[in-house]
C-alpha cells in the first residue's frame, strides 16, 4: 500500500473537501495538532495528517501505519498506509462505532449495523453520490462493509505494542481503541509450548537444548505448569537437574513441585541433592519431606505448594511473571506497555494498593518494583512516574528519605537536574525532622553513604551542565551530610568528595576566566586616543 490517495487529497481541493464532509477526514485541521501532546510508547516517529470534528486526530507512524487517536483517550491503528485508512473511512463513514464488530458476528449483523448508522447519517447529509466520486478519484475499489470491518478489526489489534500512544506530559498510556488482544502470556508461553511438545516427542536434540538454555528452560517449566500430563515425569526430572544451575529461581521450584506432584518417593533424593544446592536453594524448598517418606506425604507438600504459588490458571499468575520472561525473550516493548498500563491502573485507582488484612494500609512495594523494571528496560520517564508516586506515599522518616534518594538519582540520569536538587531537599528535610526515630542511626549506615554520594554526584551534574552557582549551592549542603556521617561511613564518600570539590573550583576558575574575557583585554571601554 502506498499515500497515493493522500497525494491526491493535497493535491485536489475539490477532492480533498469531499474527504473531509461528509467523510471527516479533514487534512486541515493537521494544522492544530491533537489535543494533547503525544508520543509512542516504543519511541517511533509521528506525523499528523488529518483530524476529525470530534478532536480526533489521524497520525502516520514510521512504517506508514495509520494510528487514530479521539479526544478521550482511546487510540489505534485503522490502516497499514494511508491509503488503507482512508479506504476504511469512505467506505465504513460510522466507522468508529465499528471497532468492536467482528468477521465473527456473521455478514447479517455487520450488514444491519453498517446500515442503521449509515442511515442515521443520511437525514443529515449526503454520502453515496461523494462515496462513489471520491472511490473513482482515489482509484480504491468497492468493498464490501463485511470486508472493511474485517481489516479493521485486523488493524487494531496490531495496536500493542508498537503503536501505543502516550500523554506526552503525565506519560499515561491511551486506552485501546477496539478490541482487547490476547493476554501477555499467550504470547510468553508460545515458544514453551512448542518447545515442551518437541520434549514429549521424545526429540533428543530438544531434550539437550531446552535443558542447557535457561530462558527456554524456564519458559519450557511454565508451559508445564498449565498443560500437565502423566507422562512428563522424566522431563521434568531432566528440567530440574538443570534448573539447578540458575540457583533459587521461583522455576526451579516449580519444576521440584511438579515432579513431588507425581508421588513417586524414588524422586525423594534428587529433590533433596536439589535442596542441598546452597543456602537460598535449601530455604525455597523448606519444609520437603525427609527420604523415607510415603507417596502421599510427598504430593501433599507439592500440592500446598503449587496452591500458594503456582495454580493450573496462566490468567491467575503475577503480571510480573509474564512481563520478566516477555523481556528474557526480547519481547522488550510487549513487557514494556504492559507495565505501563499496569502503573496507569493504580495511578488512577490507589486502592489497588491497599492490603487485603489491613485496608487502611497501602502496600507500596509494586510501585518500587515497577520503578526498577522501567529502569531495566531503560525506560526512564516510566521509572520516574513509578517512583515519584512510591516517594509521595511513603509514611515514615526512613522509607521517605530512601524513596527520594532513589528519585534524585533517576531524575539525574534523566537529565532533570532541578528536579533533582528539589528531591534531594526533601532528603534533608526528612533528616533533619524525621517525626519518628527510624532514621536515628543512620549517619552509621548505608543510606548516609548514599545520600552523601548522590549530593556529590548531582554537584558533579549540575558543574558539567554549566550551573555553578546551584552546584555550588548543593555542595554545601553536600558537606554538611558528609560531615554528619560516622568516620568509617565517611570514608567511602570522601574521594567523590574531593573530586567533586576540585571539579566545582574548576567550573569557578572557568566562570571567572569568561566574565574576564581574553588575555589583555581591557574589558568593555574604549582604548584613549593618543
Amino acid at each position: 500500500m502506498t499515500d497515493h490517495a493522500l497525494r491526491l487529497l493535497r493535491q485536489d481541493r475539490r477532492l480533498a473537501a469531499l474527504a473531509a464532509f461528509p467523510f471527516d477526514f479533514d487534512l486541515d485541521r493537521a494544522a492544530h495538532g491533537h489535543v494533547e501532546e503525544v508520543r509512542l510508547a516504543s519511541g517511533g516517529p509521528l506525523e499528523t495528517v488529518a483530524g476529525d470534528d470530534t478532536g480526533g486526530t489521524y497520525f502516520v507512524c514510521g512504517d506508514g501505519s495509520v494510528l487514530y487517536a479521539d479526544s478521550e483517550g482511546a487510540a489505534g491503528i485503522i490502516g497499514s498506509s494511508v491509503d488503507e485508512a482512508l479506504e476504511l473511512v469512505i467506505g465504513l463513514p460510522g466507522w468508529r462505532g465499528c471497532t468492536r464488530l467482528s468477521p465473527d458476528d456473521g455478514e447479517e449483523r455487520i450488514l444491519a449495523y453498517v446500515a442503521e448508522t449509515e442511515d442515521e447519517i443520511r437525514e443529515y447529509c449526503g454520502i453515496d453520490e461523494e462515496r462513489a466520486e471520491l472511490r473513482a478519484a482515489l482509484g480504491f475499489p468497492e468493498r464490501s462493509p463485511v470486508e472493511l470491518v474485517g481489516r479493521l478489526r485486523a488493524a487494531l489489534l496490531r495496536t500493542e505494542p508498537d503503536f501505543v500512544l502516550l500523554d506526552a506530559d503525565e506519560g499515561c498510556a491511551y486506552d485501546r481503541l477496539g478490541p482487547d488482544g490476547p493476554p501477555l502470556w499467550e504470547p510468553v508461553l508460545a515458544a514453551g509450548r512448542a518447545d515442551l511438545a518437541r520434549l514429549r516427542e521424545g526429540d533428543r536434540t530438544a531434550w539437550r537444548e531446552v535443558a542447557e538454555d535457561p530462558v527456554r528452560r524456564r519458559i519450557t517449566l511454565r508451559a508445564a505448569q498449565f498443560d500437565r500430563a502423566e507422562g512428563d515425569l522424566e522431563l521434568l526430572r531432566h528440567l530440574l537437574r538443570h534448573e539447578t544451575r540458575s540457583s533459587m529461581t521461583d522455576e526451579l521450584r516449580l519444576a521440584a513441585v511438579l515432579v513431588g506432584l507425581h508421588g513417586d518417593t524414588g524422586d525423594l533424593p534428587l529433590l533433596h541433592e536439589v535442596r542441598e544446592t546452597d543456602f537460598d536453594t535449601a530455604c525455597g524448598l523448606g519444609g520437603m519431606p525427609e527420604p523415607g517418606a510415603s507417596a502421599d506425604e510427598l504430593r501433599q507438600w507439592a500440592r500446598e505448594l503449587d496452591e500458594s504459588m503456582f495454580g493450573t490458571d496462566p490468567s491467575d499468575e503475577p503480571v510480573s511473571t509474564w512481563t520478566d520472561l516477555a523481556r528474557d525473550q526480547g519481547m522488550t516493548d510487549l513487557a514494556r506497555v504492559t507495565l505501563i498500563r499496569e502503573l496507569d491502573d493504580i495511578v488512577m485507582d490507589q486502592s489497588r494498593l491497599r492490603r487485603p488484612d489491613a485496608p487502611h494500609t497501602l502496600a507500596t512495594a509494586p510501585l518500587s518494583g515497577l520503578a526498577r523494571d522501567f529502569e531495566e528496560l531503560g525506560d526512564l520517564p516510566q521509572a520516574l512516574r513509578a517512583q515519584r508516586l512510591y516517594a509521595a506515599l511513603q509514611e515514615t522518616a526512613w522509607d521517605r528519605a530512601s524513596a527520594r534518594h532513589t528519585l534524585a538519582r533517576l531524575e539525574r540520569e534523566a537529565g532533570r537536574l532541578p528536579q533533582a536538587v528539589d528531591s534531594l531537599a526533601a532528603v534533608r528535610d526528612a533528616l533533619a525532622t524525621p517525626g519518628d526515630d527510624l532514621l536515628r542511626h543512620w549517619r552509621r549506615v548505608n543510606l548516609g553513604c548514599f545520600i552523601a554520594e548522590e549530593h556529590y554526584r548531582l554537584t558533579l551534574a549540575l558543574a558539567d551542565a554549566g550551573r555553578p552557582e546551584e552546584a555550588r549551592a548543593l555542595l554545601t549542603a553536600a558537606d554538611a551530610v558528609l560531615g554528619e556521617l560516622s568516620d568509617n561511613a565517611a570514608n567511602g564518600v570522601r574521594e567523590l568528595a574531593e573530586r567533586t570539590a576540585a571539579r566545582v573550583r574548576e567550573a569557578d576558575r572557568g566562570r571567572a576566566r569568561r566574565a574576564a574575557g581574553p588575555p589583555g583585554s581591557r574589558g568593555c571601554g574604549t582604548a584613549p586616543f593618543v
